[in-house]
């Protein structure tokens, strides 16, 4: 449901992927890592241990993808999805029995990180016997076995009496189920392969008490000059301009990629094309449902690292007041090149600075993240690519407000303040191959001033449409919302600056909305009092977006130029 689709030479030969994954669960079904009590035992769960993935952090995560590749290949996890689902449901069922006392998956690092960190996690120690891990490969040696990020498995803490129940409902589900270990007394991790002992260790002085990397940094040489970079001459706005923008590649219609999926399994989304964020109902007695956005812009990053991170959250957290849902956390995937480059390390650095402060100002709290270094080809990085993931909840997700607008009549009012802010933008990238500026500055103050304004609007019903402004501009909201609903509208700009900026400025902390006009005054009222500025800019009507004295483009073109450049490239 929702996210994004961007396309930027820097992503050519290493490209991003990044899934944001949410569960729900009642708190008292939180299943907690550690191993304690002495005498449990140690159950391994799922796939059998593999040679794919062997070192898939250290190996993936410090190397970069050249022309040798095929040399790294057996450091990429093969995944089983059907394996999964058979995991995850036999895991839910054990839950359900209270059969385990402690539960943790297998990830980076595979056994060494799941044996290290419950037995830490428990202050416990752990006896593990290596040489009874189901095995792919009978050949493995005890450092592969370890080593081995191969999916779907996960490691359990059960008691002797349950281990009979664990088994028969792992083999319900067709799992493989294997006792490996034991808990036991004092504070050492012992693991032993065929009776001799390959590791003893105080898993505490892995599991938390790593080294902290202290990397030489240094601000890029040619940041100086991409920010003093010239921007291109402001263009006269006409309706080729207008197809222009709306047809490339970062601002079309991302319908053709979408309807890859299925959205709708289990028939409880509500939102799942990609607009400002998708909604999933939770509940159908209570309409308890939650809203997700996913956000990141590389070039605002290369261009300042540490706005380019509040940028990436100010949005997702936008996107999801502008549903009407109220925003609660965050999570991440910071994607750089190597830090062992003292640029991409101040880069990080930056970044995750930028980020922090962020999300203490917003009062979002971090629920987990993920960092992913060493995206280079040929010694070239990928563009600096925090992408920032924000959770809202509603009460009852019959209140979202739509993105499109809903019917004709409705005034449309522009939040926020617009800026001659193009560096780093959409126009200049799309239509000059410019990268350079400064990026739009960020005001989280009043990015929670129009969260509080959006998501009160939608909860009181003055709202018709939301639509949050970004990349394009208010141009490219207009058209979104004019095309989702199937409405155009009449627009009057501003004056002070020119139509150009008016339309295709990304400054941020700002909204589209629509609303009735027995809304407006109290619409205006909201605003005023919170100081959060306001202008009315026109109607929605008709069949065109007819922006005075500017240009005037019928919806049926807008809407054959936004949606056909993917299939023309794909297709």
């Amino acid at each position: 449901i929702g996210g994004e689709i961007v396309f930027d030479p820097s992503y050519q030969g290493n490209p991003l992927v990044n899934a944001l994954c949410l569960r729900v669960m009642p708190k008292d079904r939180i299943q907690l890592s550690a191993a304690r009590g002495v005498g449990n035992i140690v159950v391994l769960l799922g796939a059998k241990t593999g040679r794919d993935g062997i070192g898939g952090v250290s190996v993936l995560a410090s190397a970069t993808f050249e022309e040798d590749g095929p040399v790294n290949r057996p450091a990429v996890q093969v995944g089983d999805p059907f394996t999964e689902k058979l995991l995850i449901e036999s895991c839910l069922e054990l839950y359900d029995a209270q059969l385990v006392e402690g539960i943790q998956d297998l990830g980076g690092a595979g056994l060494t990180c799941a044996l290290t960190e419950t037995s830490a996690a428990g202050r416990s120690g752990m006896l593990a016997h290596l040489d009874r891990v189901p095995l792919r490969e009978a050949s493995m040696d005890p450092t592969e076995v370890l080593a081995s990020e191969s999916q779907e498995r996960m490691l359990a803490i059960v008691t002797p009496a349950n281990l009979p129940a664990v088994l028969a409902i792992a083999e319900k589900w067709g799992v493989i189920a294997t006792a490996i270990g034991e808990v036991t007394e004092g504070d050492r991790l012992e693991i032993r392969w065929h009776g001799e002992t390959v590791v003893d260790v105080d898993p505490v002085s892995l599991a938390d008490e790593g080294p902290v990397y202290t990397r030489p940094m240094s601000r890029p040489a040619d940041l100086d000059d991409l920010q003093n970079a010239e921007l291109p001459a402001f263009p006269e706005v006409t309706e080729q301009l207008l197809l222009d923008m709306v047809s490339s590649p970062n601002l079309c219609s991302k319908r053709w990629v979408v309807e890859q999926y299925d959205r709708i399994v289990l028939g409880n989304s509500v939102l799942a094309w990609p607009q400002d964020a998708g909604v999933v109902r939770l509940s159908e007695e209570t309409g308890l449902g939650i809203a997700l956005s996913l956000d990141g812009n590389g070039r605002y990053t290369r261009l300042d690292p540490f706005a380019g991170a509040q940028l990436a959250l100010a949005e997702a957290y936008r996107n999801v007041a502008a549903t009407g849902a109220v925003p609660i956390a965050v999570t991440n995937c910071l994607n750089f090149g190597s830090p062992e480059d003292p640029e991409v390390m101040w880069q990080f650095a930056e970044a995750t600075r930028g980020l922090a402060e962020a999300c203490v100002a917003l009062a979002t709290p971090v629920t987990g993240g993920n960092v992913s270094f060493y995206n280079s080809t040929a010694g070239v990085p990928i563009n600096p690519t925090p992408v920032v993931g924000v959770l809202g909840v509603f009460d009852d997700v019959a209140r979202r407000t739509p993105m499109g607008f809903v019917q004709e009549g409705s005034t449309l009012l522009l939040l926020g303040d617009t800026r001659t802010e193009l560096g780093g933008s959409e126009w200049a990238w799309a239509m000059h191959r410019h990268l350079g500026g400064h990026p739009p500055v960020v005001d989280l103050e009043r990015e929670k001033l129009l969260a509080e304004v959006l998501i009160a609007g939608s909860r009181d019903g003055m709202l018709d449409s939301a639509h949050d402004l970004s990349d394009g501009g208010l141009a490219q909201a207009l058209v979104e919302s004019a095309l989702d609903g199937g409405i155009g509208a009449r627009v009057v700009l501003p004056t002070g600056l020119s139509p150009f900026v008016q339309l295709f400025s990304e400054s941020a902390g700002r909204a589209l909305v629509s609303v009735p006009r027995s809304e407006e005054l109290r619409s205006t009222e909201m605003c005023s009092a919170r100081g959060l500025p306001l202008v009315r800019i026109g109607v929605t009507d008709g069949t065109s977006l007819d922006i005075q004295d500017v240009v005037t483009v019928e919806l049926e073109t807008l809407r054959t130029a936004w949606e056909a450049t993917l299939p023309a490239l794909f297709g």
